[in-house]
């Protein structure tokens, strides 16, 4: 983690350029070192990132890896540069400025590994969408500051709600004329049904937003520096504290109605502290109690690091997710449920799904969420769907469309963004791998 603060410090003083090729190689092979060791359940997330169309799901994602070091520039949807943002991998893509394919990649922030997929917001791919979500642990769900609610929103939702996906809210694109994060946070509550509340409120509005307010710890937050990369605490302006605490009585009470823990002071009239406060709001996130909403403009590189912030406080880590897989026995008519364990050895049986099939330059990939167990290359996995065993050829991870680093042979159990070349041969039906058990 120096060496890719002092990459980062070079950039800032500019003393290297961010598009040199030394920079660059010195921040993806430090991302590499530190997201490649075997880290605990409560230090890894499982997220993806959902939305309506054009509500800057991708323009985020590219926020999120520069702050967490991934890449060493910014490179936007259609920009001018001709690049186009990094999870835009293709060239149709690129030209349209859409997402038409999921695209996945791994990052670090503040000592946790984070896997990413990024989804497409048209209604055309949403099962790129449907089939991300189904092995995701958390999620956030991104809303149009001027749009609000609109109805793929209402589809990403139904499909959360179906595989049962804890989600935070991020309110994005505050600097658009009309915007109103305060009328979607309403259209959350009329539309979806959600018990939600501001976590953070913006300072200003449009052209004059100049940070946020954090409700939680009571402090604002800015954003200095071309890239919005240092930040600065201050305290909440004279003008903005009224509504703060106003805003604040409001999480506290939506919090209550959904944690017992918080719901007891509330009755007591006892003023809880932050870190009641932020418990509470973790634990009735992980159960789909509560929405979490925060605010932010990606393109304006404002309220992102919050946002990550928030993923690693909110959002469950993968021994808290309950996952079930079902026995195959031919020979018995009840269904019998089995609980996967989520630690991190090879002492139970391997257990994981392969969620999509991609053919492309590398050849056949197979994307793999292992939920039990340990995956090495060389082993033989038996196919339930096929009854066939397949040997695992290769093990490798992606960041986006590139093929970064191989999986050394040790335990991989809960990293959801593995990919294996074998040779299954029907695109069109997800398969799935264990011993006889089916998820």
């Amino acid at each position: 983690m120096r060496v890719l603060k002092a990459a980062l410090c070079l950039t800032k003083s500019r003393y290297a350029a961010p598009g040199s090729v030394t920079l660059k190689k010195v921040l993806i092979d430090s991302c590499r070192s530190c997201s490649s060791g075997v880290f605990p359940n409560e230090r890894i997330r499982n997220i993806g990132i959902s939305a309506h169309i054009d509500s800057g799901k991708t323009t985020l994602t590219e926020r999120v890896l520069y702050y967490t070091g991934r890449i060493a520039e910014i490179h936007e949807v259609k920009g001018k540069d001709g690049v186009g943002a990094t999870m835009d991998s293709m060239e149709l893509e690129r030209q349209r400025g859409i997402t038409i394919q999921s695209a996945a990649t791994y990052t670090m922030w503040k000592d946790h590994n984070i896997n990413i997929i990024d989804t497409p917001g048209h209604v055309d791919f949403t099962i790129e969408v449907e089939r991300a979500l189904r092995v995701l642990d958390g999620a956030v769900l991104v809303l149009c500051a001027v749009g609000g609610v609109q109805c793929q929103t209402m589809t990403v939702n139904r499909q959360m709600k179906r595989y049962n996906v804890p989600f935070l809210t991020f309110i994005n694109k505050l600097d658009r004329m009309g915007a109103n994060p305060s009328r979607a946070l309403q259209q959350m509550r009329s539309k979806l049904n959600h018990n939600a509340a501001f976590v953070n409120i913006p300072i200003g509005l449009e052209g004059n937003m100049r940070g946020i307010i954090d409700l939680v710890e009571e402090r604002s937050i800015y954003f200095d520096g071309p890239f919005g990369q240092t930040i600065r605490y201050d305290e909440i302006p004279a003008d903005f504290r009224a509504e703060a605490t106003d805003r604040r009585e409001e999480l506290v009470e939506c919090v209550a109605n959904a944690d017992e823990i918080l719901g007891e002071l509330f009755l007591e009239e006892t003023v809880p502290t932050n870190s009641d406060l932020k418990a509470a709001i973790r634990r009735a996130t992980v159960q789909r109690l509560f929405t979490p909403v925060l605010v932010g403009t990606a393109l304006k590189n404002k309220g992102v690091q919050p946002l990550l912030d928030a993923v690693l406080d909110y959002l469950p880590n993968p021994s808290e997710v309950k996952n079930y897989a079902i026995l195959n026995d031919e020979d018995s008519t009840t269904t019998t449920k089995i609980e996967m364990d989520s630690t991190r050895d090879a002492s139970n049986p391997y257990v994981g799904l392969a969620f999509k099939l991609e053919a492309g330059r590398f050849g056949q990939l197979t994307y793999i969420r292992v939920y039990q167990g340990c995956l090495k290359k060389g082993e033989y996995i038996y196919n339930t769907r096929t009854s066939k065993r397949v040997r695992i050829q290769r093990l490798v991870r992606l960041h986006a469309d590139q093929m970064e680093i191989t999986i050394p042979l040790s335990c991989i159990k809960t990293i959801i963004l593995i990919e294996i070349s074998n040779h299954i041969k029907s695109p069109y039906k997800p398969h799935w791998f264990s011993f006889p058990l089916a998820l």
